[in-house]
């Protein structure tokens, strides 16, 4: 199979058919007949040698093989619209989308109250990514600003500023540990944590600190979700080490954060590809973000890009 050999109308078929559930469904989305469809369908599966969907009667099921390629055609697929937007956009002399790539905590804590600060002409473009395919999508050019959390050392970005807070405790309203303004890590022995899974990011500075009590907290509950972190506080499933950003930024009824006496660092940075000419609205926005950190987070602390080197020593020091 070569890459001439992929036709796009297949590839929008195959997509929509496991977006809609049905041939049925899908032909209608695309405002196609069902046999067209079908024979989409069927050439693509030629194209490929594998089948892509079981058939039991009028009802296909995605195999394996479907469902690991739809990933990447719908990534294409959506590059694709982003180029005829962008083109259309160009053609009509408009204002070019201001395109922003962050983690989840950020996309959703701290860069809404950024975003408000601008009278904004421009149309705005939220991507929220994992701190590895957010950092991607600044390199590739995906995105023209992106937030993450660190390490942001790379050659094909330019670093504008890093930011540090300290991280709190997320407890269930009614626990008896929210009737304190200040929760000391040593009370927390013993009970249930909701914890982020991710070993190399911040779950190793609270593995670090835990390391300390004699009887440390029983990890019930993993997540790569601060929301969901949240969430399981507040049904009463365990109490959480948590990053300010949601904590502050996002704040659940029934959910008691608190300051805690260890101080455990959480660092992020603000990005945008090496050598591109920035928007005003992109540089009002790297601008905006630092006034709306300082205003939300407690002990906020601003350092230069060229302070990262000796803040990833400082993560990494046992």
């Amino acid at each position: 199979m070569s890459l001439q050999d992929l036709d796009l109308k297949q590839l929008e078929a195959f997509a929509a058919v496991i977006a809609a559930g049905s041939v049925t469904a899908a032909a209608r989305t695309l405002n196609r007949s069902q046999p067209v469809v079908s024979r989409l369908i069927q050439e693509l599966e030629q194209t490929l040698g594998y089948p892509l969907f079981l058939r039991n009667g009028p009802r296909i099921h995605p195999t394996e093989e479907a469902l690991q390629l739809h990933q990447y055609v719908q990534k294409a697929l959506l590059s694709l619209q982003q180029i005829r937007l962008r083109a259309q956009e160009i053609g009509q002399q408009q204002h070019r989308p201001l395109s922003i790539v962050a983690t989840p905590a950020l996309a959703a804590g701290l860069l809404p109250q950024a975003l408000s600060t601008l009278g904004l002409q421009n149309k705005v473009q939220i991507l929220s990514e994992s701190a590895e395919q957010t950092a991607h999508a600044v390199i590739t050019g995906e995105a023209e600003v992106g937030l993450c959390s660190l390490p942001l050392e790379h050659h094909a970005v330019q670093l504008h500023w890093i930011g540090q807070s300290r991280c709190v405790v997320a407890l269930p309203q009614d626990d008896p540990l929210a009737r304190q303004q200040q929760v000391a890590l040593a009370s927390l022995a013993g009970r249930r944590l909701i914890a982020p899974w991710h070993p190399q990011r911040l779950r190793g500075r609270f593995a670090k600190a835990l390391k300390k009590l004699k009887t440390p907290p029983h990890e019930t509950i993993e997540t790569n979700s601060s929301a969901n972190i949240l969430a399981c506080v507040r049904a009463g499933l365990g109490v959480a080490i948590l990053e300010p950003v949601t904590a502050w930024g996002m704040p659940l009824e029934g959910v008691a954060i608190r300051a805690l006496d260890e101080d455990i660092p959480y660092f992020f940075g603000v990005i945008t590809p090496q050598g591109r000419q920035l928007s005003a609205a992109a540089q009002a926005l790297i601008d905006a973000l630092e006034t709306a950190a300082s205003e939300l987070l407690p002990f906020f602390q601003k350092f230069a890009a060229s302070e990262h080197p000796r803040i990833m020593r400082l993560i990494n020091q046992d």
